[in-house]
């Protein structure tokens, strides 16, 4: 390496003293008559869009992908668990309809999936056709030769797929298509982390403390959700490489700039931060215990959702021809906007409605943790 960096302060040019190293070690084999042929009608670009390409690809299929698998697979498993473990929904941060947590855990880990599924789809592309891809110096040096044959073969047998037209550089496309769906990974696993933070503060979670940690310096009860507020912050770094990679590297100016060859160094900086947060959700995730106590607690305080439930019966009842069931959402606007609705008052309401029989008997039954629909069911 020492060797390489004193010929490169030389040469001011990190492929052209790569170039000259291979040389000069083909020189110490015995090998000397082949270094016509080292760079041989090569571009620069021929050689760090092949590289790049194979080292993106190695880290996203070797790397990446087992990390993320690995958290989608702890998310799912979570939901399984808890596939039947009633919780209140909040939309718009206020009670709502009730869900199982194992189904909630399970929507972030299909919006994973999905994204998962997408990168191992994706293409890495490459080239090698020249100074501005028209292979004009191969033809030159040797017209007889199918010089997209040629690239092809070379460039598929290093595992790529081959770019049949370009300017100088590989125009870069898959890799921005490649950063868009890593950052949309993030944003969606960003998301996961905040609502776990949020139900964590709320009570739904119980942190397992670590034997030895400390939670505050100064307050010694606190367990803080460290794991994924780290998390969040290095999602929130990741994106903002990725998403930059992803505007520049679409882009060159006529046949080549080297805008790309700066922002390229980063790469590894964007997966860094977005490997470092899914390190930190992993061990969160481990520490966490479900608070089955605090959320019974808060539904049995919720009655009033039971409103939709009820006011849909109400519809049901009224077109199969039950009287007295005019304005059914109204009335139980009445009841419960707003304000708290026990179980007594809650029985007492729909007693007095005149339903069927059948229903009545169907919503009497009815608590907010039984409120769940197929919720259960819905996790894979």
């Amino acid at each position: 390496m020492a060797e390489l960096a004193e010929t490169e302060a030389v040469t001011v040019h990190d492929v052209k003293a790569v170039e000259y190293f291979i040389g000069a070690r083909l020189e110490g084999l015995g090998l000397g008559h082949l270094k016509p042929l080292v760079h041989f009608a090569c571009t620069s670009e021929d050689i760090n869009n092949l590289a790049y390409a194979l080292g993106v690809r190695d880290a996203v299929q070797q790397v990446w992908l087992p990390a993320a698998r690995g958290v989608v697979e702890q998310i799912s498993g979570m939901a399984s668990e808890l596939a039947s473990t009633p919780m209140l929904s909040r939309t718009h941060g206020q009670p709502a309809t009730p869900t199982t947590l194992g189904k909630e855990l399970a929507v972030t880990a299909h919006r994973l999936s999905r994204q998962l599924g997408r990168i191992e789809q994706q293409e890495f592309l490459g080239k090698i056709n020249g100074a501005t891809g028209t292979y004009a110096a191969h033809v030159s040096a040797v017209p007889s030769a199918d010089w997209q044959k040629v690239s092809r073969e070379f460039v598929e047998g290093l595992g790529l797929t081959w770019n049949p037209l370009t300017t100088q550089i590989e125009s870069h496309d898959w890799q921005a298509e490649l950063y868009a769906d890593i950052a949309r990974f993030n944003r969606i696993l960003h998301n996961f982390c905040t609502d776990v933070w949020s139900y964590i503060s709320i009570g739904y979670f119980k942190q397992i403390p670590v034997a030895g940690a400390t939670g505050s310096s100064t307050m010694p009860h606190k367990v803080n959700p460290i794991r994924f507020e780290n998390a969040e912050a290095n999602l929130e770094l990741s994106c903002a490489v990725l998403d930059s990679l992803g505007a520049t590297l679409v882009t060159s100016r006529w046949q080549r700039d080297l805008t790309d060859s700066s922002s390229q160094r980063n790469i590894g900086i964007g997966f860094g931060h977005s490997l470092l947060a899914l390190s930190n959700v992993a061990k969160g995730l481990k520490q966490l215990d479900v608070a089955e106590d605090a959320l019974l607690a808060d539904l049995d305080t919720n009655w009033e959702v039971l409103g939709e439930a009820i006011q849909t019966v109400m519809r049901a009842e009224a077109i199969a021809g039950v009287p007295g069931m005019e304005n059914p959402y109204e009335r139980l606007k009445d009841l419960t906007r707003g304000q708290r609705v026990d179980a007594a008052r809650m029985r007492e309401f729909v007693e007095g409605l005149g339903l069927s029989a059948e229903a009545e008997e169907r919503l009497l039954k009815l608590t907010p943790q039984g409120y769940t629909g197929i919720a259960s069911t819905l996790v894979p």
